[in-house]
């Protein structure tokens, strides 16, 4: 049964006691329909910006660094992340051009987005001569939360769950006159995966001394959802394949990202990395310097005065 023909269905949960909700995947204001799919996705943003812009100082950075980035990011991401979802299922889009940039009814892929991302920042720290490595890390934490959030529009969607299972956790979904269809809620899976790497990156990083070089929590970051997304998407029944019946896209990303920033992590872990080097300290560093040019200015304009006063 499809994703499409199990969207108005009842959800059911058989390890909370067969508790049944049927929440409806819309709300209407003004006569315009509101997904909650989109409600989530904003609320997800809204948290990860918030978290991003509160912590930028702990990685030498401004928040008006953070509030300029999104403002080019978001758009761009968006982008990505549609650009990535219809270019997997083109044989679908080729014959409905029309339904391409409808993104309120779903297809998003998250990799799209990253990469989207990741080239925009690029280019946009080089200009602003921001460390690309500490704008990634504070980024990274940001993300993850908001990863943890936006699954739940899945939810309200009815999609992106898995293949049919007896698992002691599995989601029940029922069309009204049909057989109760349980599936893994993989959803839920990836919320709480990315909710324990939030927690973890985030208390990690606020320990002085654990983080040696800018770019390293982003590496951790794409490890821990690397490995994560490669288990989970092996249980969707939704996946963009490479290869047919043989291999997921975003399966194969997965575990050669988590692969990639294994190997990065335990090679740098080995060489030694100055304090003075990170971002954070070399910012503070810079200010410290200007404070003092700025005082000792201060100091030869005043005494100018008294000289003139005399």
């Amino acid at each position: 049964m499809t994703e499409t023909m199990l969207r108005n269905a009842s959800i059911s949960f058989p390890m909370l006691g067969n508790l049944t909700i049927n929440p409806r995947a819309y709300f209407t204001v003004f006569g315009h329909d509101i997904y909650w799919y989109g409600v989530i996705l904003a609320t997800a943003f809204l948290v990860g910006l918030l978290y991003c812009a509160h912590n930028a100082g702990r990685f030498g950075l401004k928040q008006d660094d953070i509030y300029e980035e999104v403002l080019w990011m978001v758009p761009l991401g968006v982008i990505g992340c549609r650009v990535y979802y219809v270019l997997f299922e083109w044989g679908y889009y080729s014959q409905h051009l029309n339904e391409i940039w409808r993104i309120r009814d779903g297809g998003i892929a998250m990799y799209g987005g990253i990469i989207a991302g990741l080239i925009f920042v690029l280019i946009w720290t080089k200009k602003k001569k921001i460390s690309l490595g500490a704008l990634l890390d504070c980024n990274g934490v940001g993300l993850i939360i908001a990863q943890s959030i936006g699954r739940w529009g899945n939810f309200m969607n009815r999609e992106a769950f898995g293949r049919e299972t007896d698992i002691f956790c599995r989601m029940g979904l029922t069309n009204p006159g049909q057989a109760t269809v349980y599936v893994h809620p993989t959803f839920l899976y990836e919320s709480l995966w990315t909710l324990c790497g939030f927690l973890f990156l985030h208390f990690w990083s606020k320990k002085p001394g654990n983080r040696k070089y800018d770019g390293q929590l982003f590496m951790m970051y794409v490890l821990w959802y690397g490995l994560g997304r490669s288990w989970i998407e092996g249980l969707r029944t939704d996946s963009l394949w490479l290869i047919p019946g043989v291999i997921r896209v975003s399966q194969m990303v997965a575990a050669c990202s988590a692969l990639i920033m294994a190997i990065l992590l335990f090679v740098l872990a080995r060489r030694p990395h100055p304090p003075e080097k990170l971002f954070v300290n070399r910012a503070a560093a810079a200010d410290a310097e200007n404070d003092n040019h700025t005082e000792e200015t201060n100091d030869i304009d005043n005494k100018k005065e008294d000289t003139t006063h005399v």
